[in-house]
């Protein structure tokens, strides 16, 4: 193992020529006859790992030394122990209240000096220890968050897909919807009604909700959820239910787990009221107003644009000015009348979406 190395900083050569002596057996010894050549080797490799420093030295003093030291990143760390003749005091308060881990006094007691060196060394190892230790420590709590984070959107995601192989005429569905819903809360965020609830850790987690909104349609029959045409009062009833199903599914895998998910919880919120009304008119509750949660009335409108302008079994997809007159007319009646603002502002990145990531004609 290396000998640490130990920078000697006495402007008398005496002085310098006895502390190497006392020290050399052990340590790398290394010596500065100045403050400025002290402030030097202190920047230059091999980078000490302790400063003996005397403190009255012509042009810059021990004190001014030490300042200058302590207010550059690379030398802050190392420890300085004073070297004086001086025995006021309150030159050793100024030195300790300058970051000082220690003073001696002249004449130097060899044994003195080598247990205090071997002391503040040794306290230098022990808190790069736990500097190195807190370092790996937090590298591997990111790394396993990671890790999570990606297990959790690849569960999510999973789920979603489950959901779109029972009704595959979806295709990018999944993805169009899930973009709307964060350019929508992005648009919303500092706006008065929503600034409490779409905080960034809020919209980061609405935006890996949005794809659980559907998930309930899982339990809805084939023979009306791949009915090539409209639905008759009964089977529309059944269909409605996939709101109240997804809820359900979501709620018994939250209570699997020992504490609460908090995308889970938007999740919920999401599946089971992103189709209510602003009105009151919507199901499966009848919700109105601010009644439904912000999460489902963001979810509504995402939703209900990607599903007028995406091609399906029963219908072609409609031309993308008229998804949006749609949703300008039912503000506040199906759609929060704020959303429907924040739609409007961000409806070209909407095309864009769209455009980019379109479904394959069913028919």
């Amino acid at each position: 193992m290396d000998k640490p190395t130990i920078l000697i900083v006495d402007d008398e050569p005496v002085n310098l020529a006895l502390l190497s002596e006392l020290l050399h057996t052990d340590y790398r010894v290394r010596a500065a006859n100045c403050g400025a050549h002290a402030l030097r080797a202190a920047n230059n490799g091999p980078r000490p790992d302790l400063l003996l420093l005397d403190v009255m030295m012509p042009e810059i003093d021990g004190y001014e030394v030490l300042r200058r030291l302590k207010n550059q990143a690379a030398t802050c760390d190392i420890p300085v122990i004073f070297l004086t003749a001086l025995n006021d005091a309150r030159d050793e308060e100024q030195g300790l209240q300058l970051g000082a881990v220690d003073y001696l006094t002249k004449p130097i007691k060899p044994a003195v000096l080598r247990a205090r060196v071997r002391a503040q060394l040794e306290v230098k190892r022990a808190r790069q220890f736990l500097l190195d230790k807190n370092a790996f420590l937090e590298a591997e709590i990111t790394r396993r968050m990671a890790d999570n984070e990606v297990a959790q959107q690849v569960g999510i995601r999973a789920l979603a897909h489950l959901a779109e192989t029972r009704d595959p005429e979806t295709g990018n569905h999944i993805l169009r919807t899930q973009v709307y819903v964060r350019l929508l809360a992005e648009q919303l965020k500092d706006h008065p009604r929503f600034r409490g609830t779409l905080t960034p850790a809020n919209i980061t987690l609405l935006t890996k909700s949005a794809p659980l909104h559907d998930i309930g349609k899982v339990g809805i029959p084939d023979a009306i959820l791949r009915k090539p045409g409209p639905l008759d009062p009964d089977e529309w009833a059944i269909m409605q239910t996939h709101a109240r199903l997804g809820f359900d599914a979501i709620e018994r895998a939250e209570g699997d787990v020992e504490r609460p998910v908090p995308f889970l919880i938007l999740a919920k919120e999401i599946a089971r009221w992103h189709h209510e009304k602003w009105d009151g008119t919507g199901y499966p509750d009848g919700l109105a107003a601010e009644a439904i949660p912000a999460s489902a009335r963001i979810m509504a409108v995402a939703d209900v644009f990607d599903a007028m302008t995406s091609p399906r079994v029963y219908k072609p997809a409609l031309p993308l000015e008229e998804a949006r007159e749609f949703i300008i007319a039912g503000r506040g009646r199906h759609f929060d009348p704020d959303i429907v603002d924040a739609f409007v502002e961000c409806y070209d990145q909407c095309v864009a979406i769209a455009r980019r990531h379109p479904d394959a004609d069913p028919a």
